[in-house]
C-alpha cells in the first residue's frame, strides 16, 4: 500500500506558509500543518500555517517574501489581497560563503563542437543576416526566405539562414547608453561562433552606420563578412537579388564543418526562466541549478541574469561572490534598477506578470527566491554588463531586464551558445543561432505542451525522481545539445523572431 500524496510542500522549517500540491477546497484539512483551509486555495497557491499579524513578514525558502497587509489566519490562502512588499535590509555579507576553488574533473566531459578556423567552438552552424537598423529588416527577411530548405538541401552542413532583425538603429543619439547597447549586441552577433559566414544590411542613412559598426569594434570584412547597405545597391530588389548573391558564395565554405570531442569548458549555458508558476523555485529551477553545478565543476560557464527577478534574492549571490568587488557591482545594478523604475513611474514589484500570479507568485521577493536557484551553489565570479563578451569561468551575471527575448538576447550576444529555458505555465520562446532547452516544472504543463518541452522537471515533485537526479539529466541534454541534438523548439522551427536588443534612451 503506497503513501498517499501530502497536500502540501514545505520548503523550510521555518516558514510561515506551505505550498498547495492541489486545488484545496475550504474546510480541507492539512493533518500535516495541524490545520484546515478556511477558504479555497489554487494548486502552487500559499497557505498560511500560523496566525500572521498585519505587517508580518511572510517566509518562504526561510527567507522575506513580503509581508502581511492584514492579519492573516492559519488556514487561510496568501497571495496579492493579504500580502504586499515592504522596504526591508538584507545583509549582503560579501563572500562571507565563497567556497573553496571546485575540484575540477581530472578527465573533464567532452561534446561534439564545431572547432571554427580561429579556435572558438560551435554549436551550431548557421549563416546569418544581420540588419542594423528596422529600415534594413525586411531585405534582410526576404533574402532569408529565398535560401530556405530547398536550397540548403545540397548543403546538409549548414543549419540555416537566420534574419537577424530589429526596431532600432534610428532616431536617437549616436553617444547614448542605448546606442553603445545596440552596438554591443549587434557586435555579439556578428562575432557569434555559432554563425559560419554573416551579411550586415543597412539602409545607408541610418545612426547604426555599418562603418561605425566596422571601426568601433574592429571589425574588418572578408569572405566570411560581409556587408551592403539598400541605398548604395540601389533599393529593394537589387538588394535582395545581390545578398542572395553574396550568401550563395558562403555557403560551399561554411557547408565544410565536422563535429569533434572539445571539452565542456566551451560551453556558455544562458540561464532564463519565464511564464514562471510556484513550482519553477521548488522543481525545475533548483534542477537546473544541479545541472549548472555539474558543468562548472567540469570547467564551463553559467550565465544568470534577469537582474529584477533576483530582486530581494540578491543578498544568496552576492555571499557567493570571489570578491567584494564582484558583489558590489551587482548591488550598483540592483541600485541602477531602483532609480530606472522609479523615473518611469514604476516600481519592482510591477515584475511578476498576470500568469506568475495566477500560478501562485505573489511578489517579486518570492519569484526572485525561486529563479535564483538556477544558478546553483558555486561561487560568483563576475557580473557583466548588458552584451559583454563573457570570458570568465564558473557561475556569472548579466545584468538583462526580465523580459525572455531581451534577457536572452543579451546573453547570446555575450556568448552564450546553449541555453536552458525553465517554464511552469508553458513559454513556446526560441533563439536561432543557439539551441533552447524547455524545462517544464510540473507534469500538468509537461504534457499538455509535449511539443514544447524537452524535459518534464514535475518528477521531482510527483516523487520519481530526485532533484539530482534531475540535475544530470538536464546536465546530460546540454552535452546532447551542444553536440547538435535537436531541440523542441529548433523542431518546432521557432527562433527567427526572437532578436529583441535593450531599448533604452530617447526615440526622436
Amino acid at each position: 500500500m503506497t503513501a498517499s500524496k501530502p497536500l502540501t510542500i514545505r520548503l523550510n522549517g521555518a516558514d510561515n506558509v506551505v505550498v498547495a500540491q492541489m486545488d484545496l477546497l475550504a474546510g480541507t484539512g492539512i493533518p500535516e500543518e495541524k490545520i484546515t483551509c478556511i477558504d479555497a486555495v489554487p494548486r502552487g497557491h500559499k497557505v498560511a500555517t500560523v496566525f500572521l499579524k498585519s505587517g508580518e513578514a511572510v517566509r518562504k525558502y526561510d527567507q522575506i517574501i513580503g509581508f502581511a497587509s492584514c492579519d492573516i489566519k492559519p488556514g487561510e490562502h496568501v497571495h496579492t489581497h493579504n500580502l504586499e512588499m515592504k522596504t526591508f535590509e538584507r545583509d549582503y555579507a560579501f563572500g562571507a560563503e565563497r567556497a573553496p576553488d571546485p575540484d575540477f574533473e581530472i578527465q573533464p566531459a567532452t561534446f561534439q563542437g564545431i572547432v571554427r578556423p580561429d579556435g572558438r567552438i560551435a554549436t551550431r552552424n548557421y549563416i546569418g543576416i544581420v540588419s542594423t537598423v528596422n529600415c534594413s529588416a525586411s531585405v534582410s527577411r526576404f533574402i532569408a526566405d529565398a535560401l530556405r530548405e530547398d536550397v540548403l538541401a545540397a548543403y546538409p552542413g549548414i543549419d540555416g539562414v537566420v534574419p537577424i532583425c530589429h526596431g532600432m538603429g534610428c532616431a536617437c543619439s549616436s553617444s547614448d547608453e542605448g546606442f553603445t547597447i545596440l552596438l554591443n549586441t549587434i557586435e555579439g552577433y556578428v562575432r557569434h561562433p555559432n554563425f559560419a559566414g554573416v551579411l550586415v544590411i543597412g539602409l545607408g542613412c541610418e545612426v547604426m552606420q555599418i562603418d561605425t559598426l566596422l571601426q568601433r569594434r574592429n571589425l574588418a570584412e572578408n569572405p566570411a563578412l560581409q556587408t551592403m547597405t539598400i541605398q548604395d545597391t540601389g533599393g529593394t530588389r537589387k538588394s535582395v537579388e545581390e545578398g542572395i548573391d553574396r550568401i550563395r558564395v558562403m555557403l560551399p565554405k561554411a557547408n565544410e564543418v565536422e563535429r569533434r570531442p572539445v571539452p565542456v569548458g566551451h560551453i556558455i549555458l544562458g540561464l532564463q526562466c519565464g511564464g514562471s508558476d510556484a513550482y519553477s523555485g521548488i522543481s525545475a529551477n533548483p534542477a537546473l541549478g544541479a545541472a549548472v553545478d555539474l558543468l562548472v565543476r567540469h570547467g564551463g560557464t553559467a550565465v544568470l541574469g534577469e537582474t529584477p527577478e533576483i530582486y530581494g534574492a540578491e543578498h544568496l549571490l552576492t555571499r557567493r561572490a570571489v570578491s567584494r568587488k564582484v558583489g558590489e557591482k551587482l548591488i550598483d545594478r540592483i541600485r541602477w534598477w531602483e532609480t530606472y523604475t522609479t523615473t518611469h513611474n514604476a516600481e519592482m514589484d510591477n515584475n511578476p506578470s498576470p500568469g506568475n500570479k495566477a500560478g501562485g507568485l505573489s511578489t517579486i521577493l518570492e519569484k526572485s527566491l525561486g529563479a535564483v536557484a538556477k544558478g546553483g551553489t558555486t561561487n560568483l565570479t563576475e557580473v557583466y554588463p548588458y552584451a559583454q563578451s563573457i570570458t570568465a569561468k564558473g557561475l556569472v551575471f548579466m545584468d538583462t531586464p526580465g523580459y525572455d527575448p531581451v534577457s536572452l538576447t543579451g546573453m547570446v550576444a555575450g556568448g552564450a551558445n546553449v541555453i536552458c529555458f525553465t517554464t511552469g505555465r508553458g513559454s513556446v520562446y526560441g533563439c536561432r543561432p543557439v539551441p533552447v532547452i524547455k524545462l517544464a516544472t510540473n507534469t500538468e504543463m509537461y504534457q499538455r505542451m509535449e511539443d514544447d518541452m524537452d524535459i518534464n522537471c514535475g518528477e521531482t515533485i510527483d516523487g520519481t525522481a530526485s532533484i539530482e537526479e534531475m540535475g544530470e539529466r538536464i546536465f546530460k541534454f546540454v552535452l546532447e545539445a551542444a553536440s547538435g541534438k535537436r531541440t523542441k523548439s529548433e523542431l518546432n522551427g521557432i527562433g527567427d523572431n526572437e532578436f529583441v536588443p535593450w531599448a533604452l534612451g530617447a526615440v526622436m
